[in-house]
């Protein structure tokens, strides 16, 4: 499950990287704050941070940009989620 998560998160962070303008945004923000729900049911803070550390490596090396911004989508998951 974590790989298809994984994998999920990747093209749609890189989707609204690429294209941020698009139509689509709101969509796509909001998958990505239900997999952040998923996720943190799953494992916790400590997920959340593992999964926002790969997500960071690949997404930076593939398209050279920077993700962090669309993690601020899982600010409402849990108060011990860096603001």
């Amino acid at each position: 499950m974590d790989m298809m998560l994984e994998e999920e998160l990747i093209d749609l962070m890189t989707f609204c990287l690429q294209n941020p303008n698009s139509l689509e945004l709101p969509d796509k923000h909001a998958r990505i704050t239900e997999i952040g729900g998923e996720i943190y049911a799953d494992g916790g803070v400590d997920a959340l941070e593992n999964f926002s550390f790969v997500l960071k490596n690949r997404i930076t090396q593939e398209i050279e940009k920077d993700p962090s911004p669309l993690l601020s989508l899982w600010h409402g998951l849990t108060s011990d989620w860096p603001t």
